[in-house]
C-alpha cells in the first residue's frame, strides 16, 4: 500500500526521526507525535491506515493510547514497539487487540514486514467493508425495484420466509428476478454468514448434475480423479438455490427427494451417508402444480419443495413499475460506463410502459442498455429502442369499439384515465395534473377500477 498513512508516536526524538525516515524512504505518508495526547488528535482528523506507538511514553503510554483509538476506530492497527525488557507489557497490548509488537532493538527489514502485513489486513478490512456494502445493496430489496402492490406482497413475502427455515418455491416467468428473491431471502436469514450456492438444473447434462449435486469419490467413475463435495455439503449451513427444478430428470428427483427427507448426502461411488445441513429455494418458469398433474414432477417432491411459494408477476402486470425501473437501469449503466445519466423522452416512456415484456425485467434491462449507448445527445428517443417495440399508440382513444358499441360516461372517465396514465408512463402525479384532479381522487377512482376487474 504505497501511499498508506503512517502515524508514529514516539516520545524520543531520535528514535522518531529513524522511524519517519525509514517509513518515508519505502513510499509511505509519514505522520509523528511526541505524546499520546497529540497522537490521538492526529488520528482523528487524519485517516490514518497503520499507527507505530512506544509503550513507554511520558504521560498517556502506548497501553492507555491503544485503547483511545481503539474506541475511535475498532478496526485501527496497531503496532508497539517495546524493549526486550517489557514483553509482558507488549502480550497486553496484543490481549487488548493491538496488531503485533516489535522489540527495541530491531532489525529495519523485521519492522518494515510487519508493516506491510499490518497494511494488507487494513486493505482486507477494506475489501471486506466493500463487498458486505455491495452484497446489502446487490442482495437486499435494493435491487428488486418496484412500488406495485403485487410486488410490495413478494416484499411482505421475502420478511417473513427470511425468518425460517421453510423450503421456498419461486415461480415466475423468464427474466422476472428469480435468484434476486431467493438471493434477498439468503441474505436476510440467519444463514446469511453462510456460502448460498445456485445451480440451474436445466443447463447441465444428467450425468454431471447428479455429480454437482451429491458429489463423487476418487474413482467413482471415468475422469473422477479428485473426490468432489457436491452443493450440498459445500452450502453446509447455507443455502442451497435450485433453479429451473422442473427440468430435474425424473431419476434424480428421487435422489432428492430422499437427500431432504433425511438431510444426508451420499456421493457417487460411496456408500456412507454423510450429514449436512441447508436450506432449499427452488425456482421454475413452469407451473410445477400442472406438471405434477401431467406426471413429469414428483408430487411428494413437488410438496417438499413448496412448503413457501412465492409467485413472481410479470412486468406486464405491473406497468406501473416500468418507469422506475427504467430510471434505475439508466443510473446503474451510467455508473457501469463511467459516463452521464440520460433522461428518456415521454414518448419512449409511453413506448416502454405499451409493451409487453416476454422477456420481462431483463429485456427491459438489455432495452435500456441498448438505447443508452445508441443515443447521441443527453436523451433517449424512440429511434434509440429496439424496432420490436412498437411505437406509442398513445392519442388513439376512441368513442366507438369495432362493433359500434357505445359505452357508458363512467366507462369512457374510465378509459380516458388509463390512455392518459399510460401516455405519463405510469406516473400518477403527472396523470393527476394533466387531469385536473387531485392525486387521492385519483387513487380513488384506480382502487374502484381494479375492484371491478378482480
Amino acid at each position: 500500500m504505497e501511499g498508506a498513512k503512517i502515524l508514529v508516536v514516539e516520545d524520543e526524538e531520535l528514535m522518531r526521526a529513524i522511524l519517519e525516515e525509514l517509513l518515508s524512504s519505502e513510499g509511505y505518508k509519514v505522520f509523528t507525535a511526541d505524546s499520546a495526547e497529540s497522537a490521538i488528535e492526529k488520528f482523528s482528523s487524519e485517516d490514518i491506515d497503520l499507527t507505530i506507538a512506544d509503550i513507554r511514553m511520558a504521560g498517556m503510554d502506548g497501553l492507555e493510547l491503544l485503547d483511545k483509538i481503539k474506541s475511535i476506530d475498532e478496526e485501527a492497527l496497531v503496532i508497539i514497539i517495546t524493549a526486550y525488557s517489557s514483553v509482558d507489557s507488549a502480550i497486553s497490548a496484543l490481549r487488548k487487540g493491538a496488531y503485533d509488537y516489535i522489540t527495541k532493538p530491531f532489525v529495519n527489514e523485521d519492522l518494515l514486514q510487519t508493516v506491510k502485513n499490518a497494511l494488507r489486513q487494513r486493505e482486507l478490512f477494506r475489501e471486506n467493508r466493500y463487498l458486505r456494502r455491495e452484497l446489502n445493496k446487490k442482495y437486499g430489496f435494493s435491487e428488486i425495484i418496484g412500488m406495485s402492490e403485487s410486488l410490495q406482497k413478494v416484499f411482505r413475502l421475502i420478511e417473513k420466509v427470511s425468518t425460517t427455515d421453510a423450503s421456498v418455491l419461486i415461480e415466475g416467468e423468464s427474466g422476472t428476478g428469480k435468484e434476486l428473491v431467493a438471493r434477498a431471502i439468503h441474505h436476510n436469514s440467519h444463514r446469511s454468514d453462510k456460502p448460498f450456492i445456485a445451480i440451474n438444473c436445466a443447463a447441465i447434462p444428467e450425468t454431471l448434475l447428479e455429480s454437482e449435486l451429491f458429489g463423487h469419490t476418487k474413482g467413482a467413475f471415468t475422469d473422477a480423479k479428485f473426490e468432489r463435495k457436491g452443493l450440498f455439503r459445500s452450502a453446509d449451513g447455507g443455502t442451497v438455490f435450485l433453479d429451473e427444478i422442473s427440468e430435474m430428470p425424473h431419476s434424480l428427483q428421487v435422489k432428492l427427494l430422499r437427500t431432504l427427507q433425511e438431510q444426508e448426502v451420499t456421493p457417487i461411488g460411496s456408500n456412507i451417508p454423510v450429514k449436512f445441513n441447508v436450506r432449499i429455494i427452488s425456482a421454475t418458469n413452469r407451473n410445477l402444480e400442472e406438471e405434477v398433474k401431467m406426471g413429469r414432477f414428483r408430487e411428494d417432491l413437488f410438496y417438499r419443495l413448496s412448503v413457501i411459494e412465492i409467485k413472481l408477476p410479470p412486468l406486464r402486470e405491473r406497468r406501473e413499475d416500468i418507469p422506475l425501473l427504467a430510471k434505475h437501469f439508466i443510473k446503474k449503466i451510467a455508473r457501469r460506463l463511467n459516463m452521464p445519466e440520460k433522461n428518456i423522452s415521454r414518448e419512449v416512456m409511453a413506448m416502454l410502459t405499451a409493451y409487453d415484456w416476454p422477456g420481462n425485467v431483463r429485456e427491459l434491462e438489455n432495452a435500456i442498455e441498448r438505447a443508452f449507448i445508441l443515443s447521441s445527445g443527453d436523451e433517449i428517443k424512440p429511434e434509440n429502442l429496439p424496432p420490436r417495440i412498437p411505437a406509442s399508440s398513445q392519442g388513439a382513444f376512441e368513442i366507438n369499439d369495432p362493433l359500434g358499441y357505445r359505452p357508458t360516461l363512467e366507462e369512457m372517465e374510465r378509459r380516458y384515465i388509463m390512455e392518459v396514465l399510460k401516455s405519463t408512463g405510469y406516473d400518477k402525479t403527472e396523470t393527476a395534473r394533466i387531469l385536473g384532479i387531485d392525486l387521492s381522487t385519483l387513487y380513488r377512482k384506480l382502487k374502484r377500477y381494479e375492484a371491478r376487474e378482480g
